[in-house]
């Protein structure tokens, strides 16, 4: 209540570090909610759970005696903590809460093995699944047995040639799971009720040639369902599926003023590298019917230990493709998504294989005729950009020039700079393993430098960096344009002082992709003069 105008409100707000973990479905008015501890580097060291009263603002702490340097919590159907996940000084450990509340140690090994099984689900009637690696090398959904703690020799979900990346579909009143949502070279579901899978036929036939994903909480007894549907031409477009009159009614679209007819298409295909090793690819091609090889793109996801190429309407492939481009996006080795052995085929291999792959790639375009041998720019933020300078150095003849933003120029750098949001973790115990030892490798590392190797870059060049980015800071920008500047009078430096690691403005988007067009109609495209 408030007296003589004095209000007695108290702010109930958690500060800043507290994230929202889950939600409940027993009744209550309670949530979960998970506080993350810092350590010196201002990077995540720990977290906490708790049960948060929405109402009263009270907070209870379910972590308890568990270890220390937690990642990630799971919790059981009454919302207790049942397992968890860290990794410290280079070492992963999870944790599984027994019957009688005692932790103990589930898995333990190096952070970077994908080969051990971790947890993926604890669900309501007492199922837990996890992720390990299957007979084919990708890892896979398995059921864990509950009594003695091991994989079932068979995966609930398996899918050939790709680990699996996906949620589970469980529904909110029975708490049975009736379907996976998944990633292949295109997203899709699997529904293990029948009913959901009529009723995925049916909006499949309503919307062909699209992939249409149903969500739902209440899955079985609810009469309405949610339907994204996209294509790599059509942005998403959310609609309602009334289950009894079998209608869809269209309740939302993603970037309204694009249209799918202008498009590119977009393929996916799997190549061979120059040493035998498969390189999935994602190639775009402008909408307009080929008369002659195109012009061309490379656009090297960052990362790099991520799935980079997704089939799906994507907005620079798509602006580059609107210009006549045809956009390529390989799959190095070093990506995720791809089984084991792609990714730990790329460890300590940045300006290396990681760099063939990227060439092969553009090789690969020009043999299938679709490209220009001779009009070829490569491009990439963050470790994109990277590549993109150790292309225009390692394969000058390939690339007739480059443009990055946010670029990494300097492997040392990464290493030394002291306020980038790089962990010590990190710089500790992944660089050394993943990019290459500062002493052991101190050669390698000089050698797939790009600051090291600025005298060779004789290729045109557009360069940008945000002077807010902590992740790739704007010195690794302004070190490479002072020294490549010296012996390359072809190179474009823009700066965007209040931008971090890509572009959030629209104004800044739109005068880079600008500036991006002309560098590209003046060296690669229909004003270029040779």
């Amino acid at each position: 209540m408030c007296v003589r105008r004095r209000c007695c409100l108290v702010a109930r707000s958690l500060p800043w570090h507290w994230r929202f973990h889950s939600s409940l479905n027993d009744g209550s008015d309670d949530v979960l909610v998970q506080n993350h501890h810092f350590g010196l580097d201002d990077n995540v060291d720990d977290t906490s759970l708790s049960r948060l009263n929405t109402r009263t603002g009270l907070i209870r702490s379910l972590s308890g005696s568990v270890a220390s340097h937690v990642k990630n919590w799971w919790v059981d159907a009454q919302g207790q903590p049942v397992a968890s996940e860290g990794w410290h000084q280079g070492r992963y450990t999870s944790h599984w809460r027994n019957a009688q509340g005692v932790w103990g140690v589930w898995q333990q090994g190096s952070t970077y093995d994908s080969a051990l099984p971790r947890f993926h689900s604890f669900l309501r009637d007492g199922t837990v699944l996890a992720l390990a690696a299957s007979a084919s090398g990708t890892r896979a959904l398995y059921r864990v047995d509950t009594a003695s703690r091991q994989l079932e020799s068979e995966p609930l979900v398996s899918l050939k040639g790709y680990d699996f990346d996906g949620d589970l579909v469980v529904d909110m009143d029975s708490g049975a799971l009736v379907g996976v949502h998944f990633e292949t070279d295109a997203q899709g579901s699997a529904w293990l009720d029948p009913t959901l899978r009529k009723a995925q036929a049916e909006v499949d036939a309503l919307l062909p040639g699209l992939v249409n994903r149903i969500d739902c909480r209440r899955c079985l007894a609810s009469p309405v369902l949610l339907v994204s549907s996209h294509s790599d031409t059509q942005p998403p477009v959310y609609s309602i599926y009334r289950r009894d009159s079998k209608s869809l009614n269209v309740v939302a679209r993603s970037h309204p003023w694009i249209n799918a007819r202008q498009m590119g298409m977009r393929d996916m295909f799997t190549i061979k590298a120059r040493d035998g090793m498969s390189l999935p690819l994602l190639l775009t091609r402008p909408a307009a019917k080929a008369t002659a090889p195109r012009p061309a793109v490379v656009l090297v996801h960052g990362g790099p230990y991520v799935r980079g190429a997704h089939w799906a309407w994507e907005p620079q492939a798509q602006f580059l493709a609107s210009r006549g481009y045809v956009v390529i996006e390989p799959e190095f080795r070093g990506s995720t998504g791809y089984g084991f052995a792609h990714f730990r085929a790329g460890w300590k291999q940045w300006g290396l294989a990681m760099q063939d792959d990227v060439a092969d790639a553009v090789d690969w375009a020009v043999k299938q005729g679709w490209v220009d041998g001779k009009r070829v720019c490569i491009a990439g933020a963050s470790y994109g950009g990277y590549a993109t300078l150790m292309g225009l150095i390692k394969h000058h003849d390939l690339y007739q020039c480059g443009f990055e933003w946010v670029g990494v120029s300097d492997i040392e750098l990464m290493y030394t700079i002291n306020w980038s949001d790089s962990s010590d973790e990190w710089k500790r115990f992944g660089m050394p393993v993943l990019v290459g030892d500062r002493q052991r490798d101190a050669e390698q590392l000089r050698a797939t430098s790009p600051l090291q190797q600025a005298q060779r870059l004789r290729r045109p060049l557009l360069i940008a960096h945000g002077g807010s980015d902590r992740r790739v800071p704007i010195q690794h920008g302004t070190d490479f344009y002072d020294a490549v500047k010296k012996t390359n009078p072809q190179v474009e430096w823009i700066g965007y002082p209040d931008e971090g690691h890509g572009w959030r403005k629209l104004e800044t988007n739109v005068d880079f992709w600008t500036r991006v067009e002309r560098f590209l109609d003046k060296h690669i495209g229909p004003g270029r003069r040779d």
